[in-house]
């Protein structure tokens, strides 16, 4: 879709974003049935850039700057002009300004850094409490250092730089929007620093990566400007992956002192009996991009700048457009109750912010929800069911610490306290001691519409709104009364994350403390990283099948697709495994590092690579004996607190507990739930369950007790010399279960319905977590498909 005849300066806002809801369908064609709300992260590239990208790669030669080749004088002319394109879109006088192209904003804060570093007599350094950790990271190199905890904070030290009588270089950093909250903050504070220091050794250093995705900024005035600007080129074009520093040449002066040197940056060096060399005398920027440029994402920047131009207008029409379409979501996030008049989000702002003027906040909407008893919903939550959906945001810390920890209310030593109880990054530990650890952010770009707000508000009121009645959470029966059932079905997934194989009917099994034997103790690890693979990131490894092959002394693996199969043995014995066939590795599960025994045979390595298309191996742990002691534990939430002598369960690679029970009548009720709503019923297979229990077919019609095991706190198996099996809890459920274990295919059910049915304290449960109760006077019981079942509550 051509908009080069159309007047977007002059559009009204529902013209504007009727034009970009239809010149998306064409240039942004990743978007179908998608919703992207992560464009603080990155935008996106159109089609018309990466097709005029193409273009201009297909049609010239573009060989490396530091030659005087014809192709590398073409580079050299195409970088220069570039580059003054750039400026010009900042408005920045190339007689005032010079940029140096990185790879990144914070390989361009770190430019600067690097420059203060040097200087004999080290440097202060000052950062805003909203700074991205890129910033604060500068504090680590400084002599002295300050975190700014507000505006009035940083402005009093400014309006004190006249009286300073410390010599030492002094840099004030701070962002120019928070990519938390999307607070924005003001942008002359460069120009009042530079008055009132006049001249004393005080610099201004702006991360304006958040700000300039989708705002335009101003330099045109040098005096005004800061000393030094970190761009995030992706954020504003998606294509290519390339940072800037811009910087003011009346500054140039403090990189002279820099030592390191590689590439094009040096005019002569000497390394034979002498040992100097001569800096490049030339611009700024040569004398800071070391080694050779990234000539092709700078060809694409040239295309970027243009192809933004022409499908958006100006950065003021995607600015005015963006703040429309923030300030709708939030106030509508805002005004969400639940039936009893409870708030449903908690958004966080800054006072000094209003979505109605763009100067003070940009595209962002950064939240925590609530349920209708006033706790935290698990952002983590939140984010499984978004996937589910086809809906991108970002949850967690940010990266911005500093205003994680003022709005949520979070002290240093809670923060502490939190990483000691195992809170990392990227972790399900996202509420805990009652407080979020994290936020929900919701960021809109350029190609975002009013219908992208609507249909993200529909999400939130579909299933984080109460209606009506909600089920309660699971609470102790009055009675202890004793329900029989049976086990219906035993399956163990030798290869974690692989398909299942089902124990044959009144075949006798032995129960572990680590787990049914032979659950879980292989598992692929990518041979790079040495992280286990998953379903989640690859569903196809629900169609790779093992079976235990006792008689033959086997595990057998099966891939989709082929007629062969691996053939590996079972034995334990350790002698095994000092043969060339393993070798001992780090490996990591669930963010956990084990030691594990990697299968070193290119045979094994082939087979699992060329069926998931990824580079991978096959593991196995514990490979010693079966009685050694496990390195991994249950989680921490799995111990029960009404037994004071508890301990963590042991477990091999399951992600939690050593077993998962599930009951066949709450199963039947889910699938009920289901195909009310014209869905596809659930096959037991999707929640990997080692047990399943099912009622007596004799129990009269309309008895079932779905979700009984919601009240259990043990159970007995085989009559009463049978093992006793504790109730750890429910489990916690994800968008795994979304995968059909037959195809390997990506549905939404059940995960959708169990959110909106089935969600105790934030979390959507299904099954529940065991394990041999840990009074058993024997390392190991036997339990068989068919066995009679006594629970207790």
């Amino acid at each position: 879709m051509a908009n080069m005849d159309l007047d977007l300066a002059n559009m009204s806002p529902e013209a504007y974003d009727s034009y970009i809801e239809q010149m998306r369908r064409e240039q942004y064609p990743m978007l179908k049935d998608t919703l992207y709300l992560d464009h603080a992260g990155t935008t996106l590239y159109s089609k018309r850039l990466m097709d005029r990208f193409h273009e201009e790669m297909m049609g010239s030669i573009f060989g490396n700057p530091h030659s005087a080749s014809p192709s590398s004088q073409r580079s050299t002319q195409h970088v220069d002009n570039v580059r003054l394109a750039l400026l010009r879109f900042f408005k920045a006088d190339p007689e005032r300004f010079d940029l140096v192209f990185t790879s990144n904003a914070t390989a361009a804060i770190k430019l600067v850094m690097e420059a203060f570093r040097e200087q004999s007599e080290g440097y202060w350094y000052g950062y805003h409490v909203d700074s991205h950790t890129s910033l604060i990271g500068v504090r680590e190199a400084a002599r002295e250092h300050k975190c700014f905890e507000s505006d009035e904070e940083m402005e009093l030290w400014i309006a004190c730089q006249g009286q300073e009588t410390d010599q030492r270089m002094r840099l004030l950093a701070y962002p120019a929007q928070s990519n938390m909250t999307g607070r924005r903050l003001p942008l002359d504070l460069c120009r009042r620093l530079r008055r009132t220091a006049g001249g004393s050794g005080a610099y201004s250093l702006l991360d304006a990566a958040a700000l300039v995705s989708t705002t335009p900024l101003d330099l045109s005035n040098a005096e005004a400007a800061p000393d030094f600007t970190a761009l995030s080129l992706y954020k504003i074009f998606g294509f290519p992956d390339l940072g800037a520093l811009i910087v003011r040449k009346d500054c140039a002066s403090l990189f002279l002192k820099r030592r390191y040197f590689g590439g094009g940056t040096v005019d002569m060096v000497a390394c034979l009996k002498e040992h100097w060399h001569v800096q490049k005398s030339g611009t700024l920027h040569e004398q800071l991009e070391d080694g050779t440029l990234p000539v092709h994402s700078i060809m694409a920047l040239k295309a970027a700048i243009q192809t933004h131009s022409e499908l958006f207008g100006r950065l003021e029409e995607v600015s005015q457009h963006t703040a429309r379409l923030a300030k709708q979501l939030r106030e509508i996030l805002a005004s969400m109750r639940h039936a009893n008049g409870e708030r449903v989000a908690m958004i966080y702002k800054s006072e000094a912010s209003d979505y109605s003027d763009s100067t003070t906040q940009g595209p962002i909407v950064a939240f925590n929800l609530r349920n209708s008893k006033g706790s935290w919903v698990s952002s983590t939550e939140v984010e499984k069911l978004a996937s589910v959906k086809d809906i991108h945001l970002r949850t967690g810390g940010v990266c911005n610490p500093g205003g994680i920890a003022q709005s949520l209310g979070l002290a240093p030593w809670e923060m502490r306290e939190n990483f000691s109880a195992g809170h990392r990054c990227g972790s399900e530990n996202d509420i805990m001691n009652g407080k979020p650890t994290g936020v929900l952010r919701v960021s809109l770009g350029a190609m975002s519409t009013m219908s992208d707000v609507h249909r993200f508000l529909g999400f939130i009121e579909e299933f984080f709104v109460d209606r009506s009645a909600r089920p309660h959470a699971p609470s102790a029966l009055q009675s202890c009364l004793r329900q029989r059932f049976h086990v219906e079905s035993l399956t163990v997934y030798p290869v974690k994350s692989c398909a299942g194989w089902q124990v044959p009917y009144a075949r006798t099994w032995e129960i572990r403390k680590e787990g049914l034997a032979w659950d879980r103790e292989w598992c692929i690890v990518h041979q790079g990283t040495g992280k286990a693979l998953s379903q989640k990131q690859h569903p196809r490894m629900a169609l790779i099948r093992p079976a235990l092959d006792f008689k033959a002394g086997v595990l057998r693996i099966r891939a989709p697709g082929t007629t062969e199969q691996l053939t590996l043995p079972l034995s334990k014995d350790p002698s095994h495994f000092e043969t060339e066939d393993f070798a001992h590795r780090d490996a990591s599960v669930c963010g956990e590092s084990i030691k594990a025994k990697l299968y070193t045979s290119s045979t094994v390595a082939d087979y699992l690579t060329k069926a998931l298309d990824v580079p991978c191996t096959l593991a196995r742990f514990p490979a010693a004996s079966a009685d050694s002691p496990s390195t991994r534990h249950s989680k921490a939430h799995l111990q029960r607190s009404d037994r004071a002598a508890d301990v963590p369960r042991q477990i091999l690679l399951s992600n939690e507990s050593p077993i998962l029970t599930i009951s066949r009548s709450s199963l039947n009720r889910l699938n009920e739930q289901i195909k009310a709503k014209g869905g596809k019923a659930a096959h037991p297979a999707v929640f990997r369950a080692n047990i399943v229990l099912a009622e007596s077919p004799l129990s009269p019609p309309g008895h079932e007790r779905p979700w009984a095991e919601d009240e259990w706190k043990s159970m007995r198996v085989g009559g009463v010399d049978g093992p006793v099996l504790d109730f750890l809890g429910g489990c916690r459920r994800c968008q795994m279960v979304c995968i059909d274990q037959a195809s390997g295919e990506r549905n939404q059910e059940p995960f959708v319905t169990l959110a909106k049915t089935r969600r105790f304290e934030g979390r959507v449960l299904f099954g529940v977590h065991t394990a041999l109760a840990a009074e058993q006077r024997v390392p190991c019981s036997i339990i068989t498909a068919g066995d009679a079942v006594e629970t207790f509550v």
